[in-house]
């Protein structure tokens, strides 16, 4: 009798889903688990999950589901738009090997099983547009491996946010907007790099980047708010771009509004009063040369279009959605990605600088006159501004967004599935660049100078096509110490008063030549002088050259003729460094 209670027991306990697994199962540990999750689903009108069942050996042909074929572990659940609902079961830690979670634009519910925190490998986590609650995790901080999306927007989290979400990389994208999250944003790690777009229609969180200042205490208490009224797509792509879904009853589609956020939380004011301005004016009377309003040029905001080309408004920015690219001493770098706007037919991206706090001294007709000039200075090599925004109290810089990373990162950036690059895409590259810093120098009288030449300054497109960037900040943001990047200074230039020369450009573009020989990031003057030590003591160039490069003999010539220009662009006397013009003759004689 006893046997048989502890039979009924052990049944019962197999018995656990909804369906019955088999005694006979074979099942792995991995499709157990995804088994747990389809038993908290209680409505898949889809049939999704149909293909689901304990009857095969793994769960690699399941719909939604991949798996590394070595060990038939889950690595990738893509559930995205299948009308599902049920809730997440702590059974989801035990996918160890899974990197990639999508659970958006469903109905599922409940708080996040805190189990979720062991999935270590994770590299993208998109539950938006679903019922979740509950606070967020602060123990997610530990995913250290999320470099893609981490979206939890349009569900009804509440809370504060924890700090440990500052230890998440720069590069994820992090998206908490349309819950009911409050307190002030903490100001630790990459949570300062983020853009407003992260943290939007939160009405009760406040501190930067947001335009809503915190009180004293730092933030009104919490209050019990309806649940956010979920789009039928409010899905964000990585891109930025809005997609299309239908909704439940399968006759009706809509288009949502590709980007809710904003470019930059404090542009919020300048935008509303532009667009009372503009609603009180007869249509058509109002261009953009004419946003600035008030009686005071510039004292509340004006937008100029630089580029004739650029069909984009500056409302069409302020509605976009804005991902932070990077952030320096001339302040934050955005990409912002707009799906249509009045003067465009189609998506458009742009990068946009909010210039650091360095530049409030400048009054309208100075700012004025230093960012048109820089726009005058075009060139196939030379990244192109399009257009600007000036008030009191911020400035933006609008240019066209270079796609495919820097030279910086093409050289030492993460081991990818990418080839090193070639010795012939190098010298394309440093001969594209060598043309653009030659421009800069002999485009005006006023003997331009770009004045932070260094490898994260030079931009690439999907053909390696070099791109300089940054030209003109030097001027803009009036830093009175020497730049983070002494590595690439010429030496005269890193004494904190003393003046930048064409000189020091060539010094610079040197320093990059021998990065781009070597390999090696450039360390204040051991690189160059490691350089000439081999070549004076007649030692093998393999000690120098980068492995990359060394099966590539055939190229060994342009090689050392490139080394020896380099050397010449960092002689330790000014007088003695060459001219870009002669920089670049002797780079297409290479």
């Amino acid at each position: 009798m006893k046997h048989l209670k502890n039979d009924a027991f052990i049944l019962k306990f197999l018995c656990f889903f909804p369906f019955c697994i088999s005694l006979s199962s074979s099942i792995n540990s991995d499709g157990l688990s995804l088994l747990a999750l389809k038993a908290s689903i209680t409505e898949d009108p889809t049939k999704a999950l149909i293909s689901w069942s304990d009857l095969d050996s793994n769960p690699c042909n399941w719909a939604g589901i991949t798996c590394d074929n070595a060990h038939h572990k889950v690595t990738s659940i893509s559930l995205s738009s299948k009308n599902l609902t049920g809730y997440i079961p702590s059974e989801i830690g035990t996918l160890t090997f899974l990197t990639f979670l999508d659970l958006s634009l469903n109905s599922f519910g409940g708080p996040l099983p805190h189990q979720i925190t062991a999935l270590q490998n994770l590299t993208h986590l998109d539950i938006s547009s679903n019922n979740f609650n509950g606070s967020l995790p602060e123990t997610l901080g530990g995913l250290k491996h999320l470099t893609g999306t981490l979206n939890f927007s349009y569900n009804s989290f509440s809370g504060e946010i924890p700090a440990s979400f500052g230890r998440f990389p720069v590069m994820v994208n992090l998206d908490l907007r349309h819950n009911n999250l409050t307190g002030k944003i903490p100001q630790v790690g990459s949570l300062l790099n983020q853009g407003p777009t992260a943290f939007s229609e939160n009405p009760y969180l406040c501190g930067f980047p947001l335009k809503n200042p915190c009180t004293e205490p730092e933030a009104k208490s919490p209050r019990f708010l309806e649940n956010p009224q979920k789009p039928v797509n409010s899905g964000i792509s990585s891109n930025g771009f809005a997609e299309k879904r239908k909704i439940k009853s399968g006759l009706v589609t809509i288009s949502v509004i590709c980007g809710v956020s904003v470019v930059i939380g404090v542009v919020f004011v300048s935008a509303w009063v532009i667009k009372r301005k503009w609603e009180k004016m007869e249509e058509g009377k109002m261009g953009r040369e004419d946003l600035s309003v008030g009686r005071e040029e510039g004292q509340k905001g004006k937008f100029v279009v630089v580029d004739e080309g650029f069909g984009l408004e500056l409302e069409d920015l302020l509605r976009a959605s804005a991902y932070v690219l990077g952030k320096s001493r001339s302040g934050i770098v955005y990409k912002v990605v707009v799906c249509g706007g009045k003067g465009v037919g189609g998506p458009a991206v742009v990068a946009v600088r909010r210039l650091s706090e360095g530049d409030a001294t400048w009054r309208f007709k100075e700012f004025e006159v230093e960012v048109e000039a820089i726009g005058r200075v075009q060139h196939p090599n030379i990244v192109r501004m399009k257009a600007y925004y000036y008030a009191s109290d911020e400035k933006l810089l609008i240019s066209e967004f270079i796609g495919n990373g820097s030279l910086h990162n093409a050289l030492h950036g993460p081991v990818n599935n990418s080839s090193p690059l070639s010795w012939a895409a190098r010298l394309r590259i440093i001969q594209g660049a060598a043309k653009g810093l030659m421009h800069i120098h002999e485009c005006s009288h006023r003997r331009y100078v770009h004045g932070n030449i260094k490898s994260s300054k030079i931009l690439l497109d999907g053909d390696l096509k070099p791109y300089i960037s940054g030209f003109g900040l030097s001027r803009l943001v009036q830093a009175t110490s020497i730049p983070s990047t002494v590595d690439y200074l010429a030496p005269e230039a890193r004494d904190a008063s003393s003046k930048f020369t064409q000189k020091c450009d060539v010094y610079s573009f040197g320093v990059v030549l021998l990065e781009i020989l070597t390999g090696r990031l450039p360390d204040g003057e051991g690189l160059e002088g490691l350089v000439r030590k081999v070549f004076r003591g007649g030692r093998p160039l393999s000690e120098i050259i980068d492995p990359a490069l060394l099966h590539e003999v055939q190229a060994k010539k342009q090689v050392v003729a490139t080394f020896h220009i380099a050397l010449n662009c960092t002689e330790l006397d000014p007088e003695m460094r060459p001219r870009m013009r002669t920089v670049c003759d002797n780079l297409d004689c290479v």
